[in-house]
């Protein structure tokens, strides 16, 4: 097999949207000797966890599954996935949360800060800055939730999500059971996620399980912070109201 050819292989082993002819070309061409099929396989998986599944030629469009016809339709009692299909996260939210919660939650992904055991942590530049090993600066609590810290998905969380196929479909779907990798601030827009064959679509909503659904990773960048501007603009709005 020529080196197109396992990349392609191991491309599609990893359960990544399958590539274009043209682009695998472009990545095994671009020098001579290639590089080795690693860093071939490590630049293909970034490029693709990176673009839009609906519009890129990165991708082989007529490999790509879509979703069932009319399986928005609530008319639509059950139907299953009969093959596997490769979705992109538009939209992810946590309704176990009240609209002022969310904000919080949103606010501190805006600020870039994470939750670490019941320290709320910050990093600021002078830690990626710091190559001497001295004290970095950090501003720390030590409660496991404040007003300005990422309050961590709890195994009772359920999240709804809006996903897109590479037709540009696009459905709700709702956590049937928990998993563990989907949350507001662990989940990209943009985030290419595997739905398994099986997975079921009820009443225009896809019900996602843990062992019928592989999370990818990625992100479409330009997406991200006007999903986050967008989302926390409606939010404030929907609070200033419920407060009048």
């Amino acid at each position: 097999m020529d080196i197109t050819g396992q990349l392609r292989a191991a491309i599609l082993a990893q359960s990544l949207p399958a590539p274009s002819t043209a682009f695998l070309s472009s990545l095994t061409t671009a020098r001579s000797p290639p590089p080795p099929l690693p860093s071939l396989l490590a630049t293909a998986k970034a490029r693709l966890l990176a673009t839009d599944l609906t519009s890129s030629s990165l991708l082989d469009g007529a490999a790509l599954p879509s979703f069932p016809p009319a399986a928005d339709t609530a008319n639509n009692r059950e139907t299953r996935l009969q093959r596997p299909v490769h979705v992109q996260v538009l939209d992810v939210e946590n309704l176990t949360l009240s609209r002022w919660e969310q904000v919080e939650e949103l606010e501190a992904v805006e600020r870039g800060e994470t939750t670490r055991g019941r320290e709320v942590v910050r990093v600021t530049a002078d830690d990626d800055d710091n190559s001497e090993g001295e004290s970095t600066q950090r501003t720390t609590t030590t409660t496991a939730t404040t007003s300005a810290g990422v309050r961590p998905a709890g195994k009772n969380a359920t999240h709804r999500l809006v996903l897109q196929d590479a037709k540009g479909a696009k459905l709700y779907a709702l956590e049937l059971r928990r998993i563990d990798g989907i949350g507001v601030a662990r989940t990209q827009v943009g985030e290419k996620m595997l739905l398994k064959a099986g997975t079921v679509v009820a009443r225009g909503t896809l019900l996602l399980e843990p062992d019928k659904c592989v999370l990818l990773g990625g992100k479409v960048e330009t997406w991200q912070k006007v999903w986050l501007d967008e989302r926390l603009a409606r939010l404030h709005e929907a609070v200033r109201l419920e407060e009048t």
